[in-house]
């Protein structure tokens, strides 16, 4: 006896739970906060230190649940540890980084959980020119 679900269930059918199982994945992988740009750039140069990095998500951020560090070319975390959102805008999470910064490579690394609880993370890296 044949049990594949061609033979019980009508073609159309078949193509409108395959469309439909498509469209849900779709709107699953939409469903994450990614970044949308940085200052300082992903991968660029800047002439003066920074006194903070800003990221910007393609979503609203649960702050509880995201972080963002910055590391020196040694692997020493330079920022301040002072995470936070502004208060008027949560796709933008933000943390200082101490006056006088040298100049260097720099990487963010970075985790972040959306509204919608679905977390991604990434990292990025900047120079401070001499």
């Amino acid at each position: 006896m044949n049990t594949t679900l061609s033979r019980f269930t009508p073609p159309g059918k078949i193509v409108a739970l395959t469309a439909l199982a498509s469209l849900a994945a779709m709107t699953h992988a939409w469903a994450h906060a990614f970044i949308d740009h940085t200052d300082p750039v992903v991968g660029g140069a800047v002439k003066q230190a920074p006194t903070e990095v800003r990221l910007w998500y393609t979503q609203g951020l649960e702050p509880a649940f995201s972080r963002v560090q910055v590391f020196d070319a040694a692997g020493k975390e330079v920022d301040k540890k002072d995470i936070h959102l502004d208060p008027k805008n949560h796709h933008l999470l933000m943390v200082s980084l101490p006056a006088g910064l040298g100049a260097g490579t720099y990487r963010v690394v970075w985790r972040v959980v959306s509204v919608d609880t679905h977390p991604t993370e990434g990292s990025f890296k900047f120079r401070v020119e001499p």
